[in-house]
């Protein structure tokens, strides 16, 4: 079984460090295995896209969060959806009292989404919706809303989450068991690849599985092996590998380990260029390339002496930035406190604008490159990512773990290992167990109005009393019908919410039909 390594590094590196060879580990930038990055020129070209996650309250509320960021020069979008969206539950349901609008934006409706992107251009600007359970609805009215605007679905461009697998593992809203939720996600790339070429269909997320405390190298592999598990459901669906997976991208942590973050993205890239190529046969240079969205580290930020969060999130960002990131979300410094107010998304944003402007990182393709300890560091990671991914097939994949429990106790064993660090004093966490403050500075933080709820409520009792709702059962039904079948469930998915059903009214004709799933191992 892989072990944590718990080693100290060596006091320095030098050349007998068994060192890559460059032409088959490393390459030029823009050459596989795109250790050193996916474009030759990398930001010399273009920086990477700087897309701020935002949602809150109301669709109007997020709205003008949206546009305030698109104002500040944010160069692309990123939903967050409250938590009864995220779990298929109408913000009417009893057991959403208490949620709606609290992490994230409600969206009920088409009405909802219509208001969420108002006096947006969406035919120009890049849209990522961090959706999972109900990822497959969310995008349906993402594209309703889209084909009333007379956009094409062909020249739509961003992301939905998709990734319903890590849910399992680490973050914990999923709805459905595992082989209903991978065939949804599965029936979201096939529709996507006829209809949305341009979309991506899913941003595989270790993200989460790092925020619930894994160690770098478990990021890379639980990631990758739930990429090898996607890929292997569109295959056995019917599909080319070459037809969906450069349309795959990832998304991962940026802790404050410098190095080491900077090696982890180099060796991801190398692990999944490789995987894609050599054991799915790709042979389309897109489908080799790990296209990267960043977030820095939410579980790193303290609530005490809330202030140095934005020192931490700056060296995370530049972490990403020197790991040859494509697109970077940076934290607001009161997001252990709260959601972030205009104030410090400003600031969060501004942050990746000082880093893309004045710092100079950019100039250079993977400026570390050729460091001997970043290069061991690389090669460390790659060694202990593809240890677990051998051990994860041995057991029969991704959906036998979560049965049997293997992964999430992995993490939950390196989460402990952390923890205990820092409680012990043997990892410094500035302001929490060492150098802490005398009086805690009352800071202004975001308060949702409670009003919410009530606003939402009546606005969903308003949709559901001035449709036609002989039309709505109809696409219910429908949905039933299909999801008891082998069909694609995107095109009834998408005409239910044309009839203005609700995500949880569709949610629960598919639970009709797949149940929901309990987790066992948590029990």
């Amino acid at each position: 079984m892989p072990k944590i390594n718990k080693n100290k590094p060596q006091i320095f590196y030098g050349p007998d460090e068994g060192l890559p060879d460059y032409k088959r580990d490393l390459g030029d930038p823009g050459q596989f295995p795109y250790t050193r990055g996916i474009h030759p020129e990398m930001y010399r070209d273009r920086f990477w896209t700087m897309r701020q996650y935002a949602g809150f309250g109301t669709a109007e509320e997020s709205n003008k969060r949206y546009r305030y960021l698109l104002s500040q020069g944010s160069t692309g979008l990123s939903v967050a959806f409250d938590l009864p969206t995220q779990i298929g539950l109408d913000s009417d349901h009893p057991l959403s009292r208490g949620e709606v609008g609290k992490v994230g934006v409600a969206i009920d409706s088409l009405k909802d989404m219509d208001e969420l992107f108002a006096n947006i251009p969406i035919s120009d600007i890049s849209t990522s919706m961090t959706i999972n359970s109900t990822a497959a609805i969310i995008l349906a009215l993402y594209f309703v809303m889209a084909r009333q605007r007379n956009c094409p679905l062909k020249y739509l461009q961003g992301t939905v989450q998709n990734d319903v697998l890590k849910e399992y593992l680490a973050r914990g809203t999923f709805i459905f068991p595992p082989e209903p939720s991978l065939r949804l996600t599965t029936d979201v790339m096939a529709y996507c690849h006829q209809h949305a070429p341009r979309w991506n269909t899913i941003s595989i997320s270790g993200y989460h599985i790092r925020e619930a405390g894994s160690t770098a190298a478990q990021e890379i592999a639980f990631t990758l092996a739930n990429a090898e598990t996607y890929l292997q459901s569109a295959v056995n669906r019917g599909m080319e590998v070459d037809e969906f997976a450069p349309r795959f991208s990832f998304f991962f942590n940026s802790h404050s380990d410098l190095f080491e973050e900077v090696a982890k993205f180099r060796a991801a890239r190398r692990v999944w260029s490789t995987l894609v190529r050599e054991d799915f046969k790709a042979s389309d240079p897109r489908s080799w390339k790990m296209r990267i969205h960043t977030q820095t580290a939410g579980s790193s930020l303290t609530s005490d002496q809330p202030n140095n969060n934005i020192v931490r999130v700056a060296y995370q960002a530049l972490a990403a930035v020197l790991g040859g990131t494509q697109s970077l979300h940076t934290n607001a410094y009161d997001e252990a406190l709260s959601l972030p107010t205009k104030e410090s998304a400003g600031t969060a944003l501004r942050t990746q604008q000082i880093l893309a402007h004045e710092t100079r990182v950019t100039q250079v393709a993977d400026p570390l490159g050729g460091s001997w300890y970043l290069e061991r560091l690389t090669q460390r990671l790659e060694e202990e990512s593809l240890e677990y991914l051998k051990t994860i097939r041995e057991m029969g994949g991704v959906l036998a773990c979560i049965e049997n429990g293997f992964i999430k106790k992995e993490i939950q064993d390196a989460a402990y290992t952390e923890q205990q660090r820092m409680e012990t004093g043997d990892k410094t966490i500035v302001g929490i167990n060492r150098y802490q403050a005398d009086t805690r500075e009352p800071i202004e933080i975001h308060r949702p109005d409670p009003k919410i709820e009530n606003y939402q409520t009546e606005r969903l009792e308003h949709v559901r009393n001035n449709r036609d709702q002989s039309k709505v059962s109809q696409c219910l039904d429908r949905i039933r019908s299909v999801a008891a079948s082998s069909g694609n469930l995107m095109d009834p998915i998408i005409e239910a919410m044309e009839s203005l059903a609700t995500v949880g009214e569709v949610s629960n004709a598919l639970r009709d039909v797949f149940g929901e799933h309990l987790d066992t191992t948590s029990l």
